[in-house]
């Protein structure tokens, strides 16, 4: 595994990420922003973001897997969140929870939140991409 987190002395214990990601591996990976599509490109848990989160992740996942990677490798994410306001924390949350259930891994990467005001279809309501190192 090339990526190692750690949260420095001096930076704030944040529960949904660590602060650093240090990569040693020799492959980068790019995942595009995944949606709530299944493999049909059907959206899932429309209006529902704690399900759409859920299906986000699930689909790194399959691209990371596809490459022979998981989120053990991600070195960043980035989360793009529709009409944000941090009283959906709770719903971005539980959603990262389902997943990582389901994963059986806690992805913990360092990680970006970003508000925005529309993602590519309306029924949309999260997009979340990845960068990983593999060996």
């Amino acid at each position: 595994m090339p990526i190692t987190l750690i949260d420095p002395e001096g930076l704030p214990v944040v529960d949904a990420y660590r602060q650093v990601s240090v990569a040693t591996g020799s492959r980068t990976v790019h995942v595009a922003g995944q949606v709530a599509w299944d493999a049909d490109g059907v959206t899932v848990g429309e209006g529902d973001l704690a399900a759409q989160v859920e299906r986000c992740y699930l689909n790194v996942a399959t691209a990371l897997a596809g490459v022979g990677a998981s989120f053990d490798d991600v070195a960043k994410l980035t989360v793009y969140v529709v009409d944000w306001t941090p009283d959906r924390m709770p719903q971005l949350l539980d959603g990262i929870a389902r997943a990582s259930a389901r994963l059986g891994t806690t992805p913990v990467p360092p990680a970006t939140l970003l508000g925005v005001a529309a993602l590519d279809v309306p029924e949309h309501l999260v997009e979340v991409e990845a960068t990983a190192v593999i060996d």
